[in-house]
């Protein structure tokens, strides 16, 4: 009975050893897992705020985004507007030129301080010009470069150059 007793006290206490050690190996393992939960609830919030600042800068982007359309539709508007003012002033001038079918010698001003073609009053901003071939005098608008030859009034030079018109 005695070895019987030690035999099995011996065995208890391997037994007790082993369970130590797993117990010991059980609570490294616990203390790991512990340690990579901990590092997940971190990632997990970091990755919660970096989500939280995308969606942020998204909403503001889109806000950025729709005002910038609006601006952009306002000017699409206003731009379309002048057009159409611009067409109307084209056809205004369009018919009040559609009876002229030839042109004219340039006639002489009347007042030497105004363009003989679209009586623009001679200023320190817009320079007389004497035609080279009627002598009319014109501002820098009615009339054409001719190079060397110097300038002349448009009538003149669409009547010497009629291709041009």
């Amino acid at each position: 009975l005695p070895q019987r007793l030690a035999s099995l006290a011996a065995t208890a206490r391997e037994e007790t050893w082993q369970s130590r050690q797993q117990l010991q190996a059980q609570r490294q393992e616990v203390a790991r897992l512990q340690e990579e939960l901990s590092r997940a609830r971190q990632d997990g919030e970091r990755w919660a705020m970096a989500l939280q600042r995308a969606q942020r800068e998204a909403l503001e982007r889109e806000a950025t985004r729709g005002a910038e359309q609006a601006r952009q539709q306002e000017l699409i508007r206003d731009m379309k507007e002048r057009l159409l003012e611009l067409l109307r002033e084209k056809d205004a001038l369009w018919q009040k030129t559609e009876g002229i079918d030839t042109p004219m010698s340039s006639p002489v001003p009347r007042d030497p301080g105004l363009c003989a073609r679209c009586h623009k009053d001679f200023r320190l901003l817009s320079r007389r010009y004497n035609c080279r071939l009627c002598q009319g005098k014109v501002c820098h608008t009615c009339s054409v470069d001719m190079g060397k030859q110097g300038r002349c009034c448009l009538i003149c030079y669409q009547q010497r150059h009629p291709q041009a018109t």
